[in-house]
């Protein structure tokens, strides 16, 4: 054998006994599944977006944020039952759809209790909000944050801008006891129909109305189907965010402390995106045909409104419980 081979074949014998160096292989992302109604656009998906991006800032390379929107993963009663079975990861919900769980997250769903954006600022980041957020993490939704979707208006095929044009008429409302009491007081015939389905249910006339906040209006276009929208403002729409407790009881204490920080960002930004929004969303729906109009008698609105507050009083901590937090 030539001496060069030799050497050759020695230095590959000498490689080969040398111990192997073993660099472990980099874990692969979790995935978490992230429902949103609404599309791209909108600030429920936009949220996400945030959220992910900065836990990827501060926890690179850990997690694979997989956001469904358009409400492909179903409408919110949907959503919390997938919530529940971790079969989605995170989300956001009225407090309306999760009042089902928790029936004492109504009091913030009660008709003409908040009078603006800062007034339900004040609520959610006081005890009351901990309270909530304590009560919800039970049921297994564990809510790291609120959001403010802005005030509920009443959607309608005509002008219908005081308490009696209600009365008779087939009205959506959300899966909720309390927006079912509510358009009863007004004696309209309530109907709950998950919001996938409000659409088809209004153009077909299955029902003549519905109620939901500026940028949903606009999200779904119901522009289209329900012409005018009437600003009567009647409940001020608060949104947890959350995420399911399987997920949430998977993470180590480091990755719990990014979410949490991540979601309180996001959450002041998904009101700062939704107050922007109400504008665009206003402005396609008059450029589509949509009008706003303001109501007539809002004492009577109000008034109309009173005996919800008294019936709903038990489930929700009692009338002194609901005055305070009017008053607050």
């Amino acid at each position: 054998m030539p001496i060069l081979t030799r050497r050759v074949f020695a230095a590959g014998l000498a490689t080969l006994a040398l111990p192997a160096v073993i660099r472990p292989a980099r874990a692969a992302p979790r995935a978490l599944t992230v429902a949103s109604l609404l599309g791209d656009d909108k600030p429920e998906t936009k949220i996400w977006v945030k959220v992910r991006d900065l836990v990827e800032a501060r926890l690179p390379g850990r997690f694979d944020f997989r956001i469904v929107g358009n409400a492909a993963l179903g409408g919110e009663k949907e959503v919390a039952e997938g919530i529940r079975l971790d079969s989605v990861q995170a989300s956001l919900s009225t407090l309306s759809a999760l009042s089902t769980w928790v029936p004492e997250t109504q009091l913030f769903d009660l008709p003409f209790v908040f009078r603006d954006r800062d007034h339900v600022r004040r609520a959610t980041t006081g005890p009351i909000g901990d309270e909530f957020k304590a009560k919800l993490t039970d049921q297994g939704f564990v809510t790291l944050g609120f959001v403010n979707y802005g005030a509920r208006h009443l959607l309608a095929k005509e002008a219908v801008t005081t308490p009696g044009g209600v009365a008779g008429k087939r009205i959506r409302v959300i899966q909720s006891p309390l927006h079912v009491e509510l358009w009863k007081a007004y004696g309209a015939l309530p109907t709950p129909i998950p919001i996938t389905e409000t659409y088809n249910a209004l153009k077909t006339g299955v029902v003549d109305m519905m109620d939901l906040t500026k940028s949903a209006y606009a999200g779904f276009r119901l522009y289209e189907v329900v012409p005018y929208l009437i600003e009567t403002a009647h409940i001020w729409a608060t949104g947890a965010v959350y995420l399911s407790a399987g997920f949430w009881n998977s993470l180590a204490d480091d990755e719990k402390a990014v979410f949490a920080a991540a979601i309180t960002e996001a959450s002041a930004y998904f009101d700062t995106l939704m107050e922007a929004d109400e504008i665009t969303s206003m402005e396609a729906a008059k450029a589509a045909g949509g009008q706003m109009i303001a109501p007539e008698d809002r004492a009577a609105w109000v008034k109309g409104a009173e005996d919800v507050w008294t019936s709903l009083a038990p489930k929700v901590g009692g009338i002194e419980r609901i005055k305070a937090l009017a008053a607050l």
